[in-house]
């Protein structure tokens, strides 16, 4: 058996060291095949013909201390993913997207603490998202266009991820608890070959307090990811989920490789890797990318 540990840190604050490189190495059972994924940035560090010792998580994250590093460890067979499937909000972007929608009736503050607690997992997602929907209720639908231009930000390496995968025959499904309104275009914008999203209902060229039914939530995402390794033919094992939210948990946990990204507590605490440091491009190097295969056109 192969297993390889993988040190990760953000791009543009590198910080897997020759040092921190060295100091893992020594936990290993045997002498590990290092492979520099990028300078600083990232590294794998395989270990061949060997069992993971028990309890070696805890012993890595012990030498890690505070820097701001992050580990997974999986074994080194069938690490690259066919399947993408992504939330959007606070995931492949780096807001969300009702509270910047209510922003412009002053209403950020109340909007954004009930998605904050739905995401956390505290309150239930669909009554959450109908409460939060009829307070737009008014909003001229051409602010939408006008909030994603001034107020969304994709997230640093989700353009390398999405293209990276693709270019190796890789299939990339946005799947979100927001609005089509904003998932077409992000989607368009990163490059995903899908998206699926909640539809905001209109009247008049104004929102109308209200969302399609039924509304897009954890089941739904959990169900395209199966409907899609079916599709695909191919198993859950080969599928990469990513998400921040309680409303990811079912497909994260699903996916031969769930990702929880800079997530809340609920997520990272089930989720099988942890992202709380590096950026999108984290995933490539969880696949084993190197820096010099990412797509970045």
């Amino acid at each position: 058996m192969s297993f390889v540990v993988t040190l990760i840190s953000n791009p543009a604050k590198p910080a897997v060291t020759q040092d921190l490189i060295e100091k893992v190495s020594a936990l290993l059972p045997a002498t590990p095949l290092i492979k520099e994924l990028k300078a600083q940035v990232a590294a794998d560090l395989r270990v061949d013909n060997c069992a993971k010792p028990e309890g070696l998580e805890s012993s890595v994250y012990s030498i890690l201390a505070d820097a701001p590093v992050d580990v997974f460890i999986q074994p080194q067979n069938g690490r690259r993913k066919k399947l993408l499937i992504a939330d959007m909000d606070s995931t492949m972007i780096q807001q969300e997207c009702i509270d910047e929608l209510a922003a412009e009736l002053g209403l950020k503050d109340k909007i954004s603490e009930i998605t904050e607690r739905a995401m956390r997992g505290e309150i239930e997602f669909e009554p959450a998202l109908r409460e939060r929907v009829a307070l737009l209720k008014g909003l001229n639908t051409d602010i939408i266009a006008k909030t994603i231009e001034t107020r969304i930000t994709l997230t640093p390496g989700g353009k390398e991820l999405v293209q990276t995968m693709k270019v190796n025959g890789g299939y990339a499904a946005l799947v979100s608890g927001g609005f089509t309104s904003f998932t077409q275009k992000i989607a368009e914008f990163i490059g995903f070959d899908e998206n699926k999203a909640n539809t905001l209902l209109e009247e008049d060229s104004k929102l109308s307090g209200e969302v399609a039914e039924p509304i897009l939530g954890k089941q739904a995402k959990l169900d395209r990811l199966n409907q899609l390794t079916e599709e695909m033919n191919i198993a859950l094992e080969d599928a990469i989920a990513v998400g921040d939210g309680a409303n990811d948990l079912a497909m994260i946990c699903a996916a031969g490789l769930g990702v929880a990204f800079h997530a809340k507590p609920k997520v990272a605490a089930q989720a099988r890797a942890k992202i709380n440091h590096g950026d999108l491009t984290a995933l490539l190097y969880l696949q084993g990318y190197s820096y010099d295969e990412f797509v970045t056109s």
